[in-house]
């Protein structure tokens, strides 16, 4: 077998052994679209528990996973401003009428790095540079701004229009309050969820990279950001290293990551708040785990520029592919508390958590006081309105103007200095309100997807062989008969069924030789394979051949799916 690159074998083995592939193929595809296969769907599954493990499994004390719908309503998307801020930059030829990503266009023609940069600037640049329409050679138009959000409309009305999601945060920051009263009221408390998203991309290109619908595993976490506690978390992990490309660095021209310890990336401020550091290094676990060496990883920070609009401080997690080089798998986002006063904002809801004081603190504070004997002679049926108003005033202009010997003027009306009064009272204050600050981990599970196919897929011996964690194999034995044999047929059969039985992924296969069902086996990353043969009859023993060594080991039949399971189980 022959194929030219990595990518080129796991689009064929995707392809061939339903992995994967695009979208609408009887009528000729659609871009940006890929559907997914039994093998593909069942990879896919895995990947999403592995994730939740690392992130929810193992921190089930702070984590919560919810379900939200994918279409939201108009006032969601202005709230969380990508209404207006959730654009990509967009040229039109003037000759043939094809659109482009016009940053991508540019880098692509120039090798110039434009992420960031206003469509007036980019406009300039293409002018500069004379770049052309890459089909036909057209000259461009002005660069424009396009919004990604898929519109729709809710129900029959017209004016009631909605979005499809492109992104799961939303569903997180709106069920927030109700999540942390389910959640005993405890901070920091992290809401997860795992879901298909839209995003209309102009000219979506890579195959499973880019895609306009995909699915994404996400959470938001919400923490006090004046006791975020933190400690005992990053105190496990403080001295795991991490490869960090910061914005100075790249801002400097540095082009290779540093390898720092997570202390050393938190006091050094490269990192600004620790739980974003911490979840950096869950998320390289993961990525180990998935089959990515540490060295074929690292974080990248983004250019203010560059940064999303709620962004604080994001950093990308990207991982080196053969054919599209480094690529972003995870983004870090230390979103502040800008969603939860965005939605508070619109919602005229309060979002709100209140922080309990270890011990209650004693201030003390002016207050205005009314005489209402004297109010009520003066003006009458106008003094229950005056009073409400002379409360709301701040006590402290109230008492200037008394000070001066002066009227109170309201509304037209003026108070004399003896109906109003500034005393000074001592109150109690148990806590106060505060918005939690939240970091976002959030991974697209398609590019993962693919990223493990290809660095699981091995060439061996002419053969190709996904070799992946027994976790994540779509299959986790393969049993066959030896030869054609209605013995051998009905004692693997029974043991086959025993997998079954056992809810253990497991193919039975007795079609054509002993090679070609290896061969296939491997292909779907299929990690120990069973062969039924004449020994078996006599003594109850079967061999399990390993996917990777091709290494066979005979074992009794008693018990084996016992001892399967223990090989892929944690």
């Amino acid at each position: 077998m022959s194929l030219s690159s990595a990518a080129d074998k796991v689009f064929e083995v995707g392809k061939r052994r339903g992995f994967f592939w695009q979208s609408y193929e009887i009528y000729g595809g659609l871009s940006g679209m890929y559907d997914l296969g039994p093998y593909g769907m069942m990879l896919k599954e895995n990947i999403i528990n592995e994730w939740k493990h690392h992130f929810i499994r193992k921190h089930q004390e702070i984590m919560a996973e919810i379900e939200t719908p994918i279409i939201g309503p108009e006032v969601v998307y202005a709230a969380s401003g990508h209404l207006e801020s959730f654009t990509d930059p967009i040229v039109t030829c003037q000759r043939c009428g094809r659109k482009f990503r016009a940053d991508q266009l540019i880098e692509e023609a120039t090798g110039i790095k434009v992420e960031g940069k206003s469509n007036e600037e980019l406009t300039e640049i293409i002018r500069k540079k004379n770049v052309r329409c890459p089909v036909c050679g057209g000259e461009l138009g002005e660069v424009k701004a396009f919004n990604l959000l898929f519109k729709t409309q809710i129900g029959p009305y017209e004016g009631s229009n909605g979005y499809l999601r492109p992104e799961l945060a939303q569903g997180m920051f709106l069920n927030f309050k109700r999540v942390y009263g389910v959640m005993r009221e405890k901070l920091p408390l992290g809401i997860a969820q795992v879901g298909r998203v839209g995003r209309n991309e102009i000219s979506p290109r890579q195959g499973m990279l880019r895609l306009r619908e995909f699915t994404i595993m996400e959470f938001e976490f919400f923490f006090d950001p004046e006791k975020p506690g933190h400690e005992e978390y990053v105190e496990r992990v403080k001295n795991r290293v991490l490869r960090i490309l910061s914005s100075d660095d790249r801002i400097a021209g540095r082009k290779e990551p540093r390898t720092l310890t997570l202390s050393e990336a938190i006091e050094g401020g490269i990192i600004k708040t620790p739980w974003l550091g911490y979840w950096m290094v869950i998320s390289q676990e993961f990525l180990k785990s998935l089959g990515v060496p540490e060295e074929n990883m690292y974080f990248e920070e983004k250019l203010p520029e560059e940064r999303a609009h709620y962004s604080r401080q994001t950093f990308d997690q990207l991982v080196k592919t053969e054919r599209w080089g480094w690529v972003e798998v995870s983004g870090h986002a230390y979103r502040g508390d800008y969603d939860l006063s965005r939605h508070a904002l619109y919602s005229k809801q309060d979002l709100a958590v209140f922080r309990q004081f270890e011990t209650a603190i004693v201030k003390r504070r002016k207050k205005v006081k009314v005489n209402r004997a004297v109010l009520g002679k003066l003006f009458r049926e106008r003094a229950t309105d005056l009073e409400r108003t002379i409360y709301s005033m701040d006590p402290e202009k109230v008492e200037a103007i008394l000070k001066e010997g002066l009227a109170l003027e309201i509304g037209g009306e003026k108070i004399p200095p003896e109906a109003i009064s500034i005393e000074e009272v001592e109150e109690k204050e148990s806590g106060k309100r505060i918005i939690p600050h939240v970091v976002e981990p959030s991974f697209g599970v398609e590019r993962l997807l693919y990223v493990v196919m290809e660095y699981g897929l091995k060439e061996k011996e002419d053969r190709l062989i996904l070799s992946i964690s027994p976790r994540l194999s779509p299959i986790k034995v393969a049993v066959f008969p030896l030869v054609e044999d209605d013995k051998l047929k009905s004692l693997a059969r029974k043991i086959y069924e025993d997998f079954k039985q056992r809810g253990i992924p497991a193919v039975y296969d007795e079609d054509g030789s002993i090679g070609r069902r290896y061969a296939r086996a491997d292909e779907i990353g299929v990690p120990f394979a069973i062969t039924v043969d004449f020994q078996s009859i006599e003594d109850g023993t079967v061999t399990v051949r390993d996917r990777d060594t091709w290494k066979q080991e005979r074992v009794p039949s008693s018990g084996l799916t016992d001892s399967i399971a223990q090989r892929f189980m944690r």
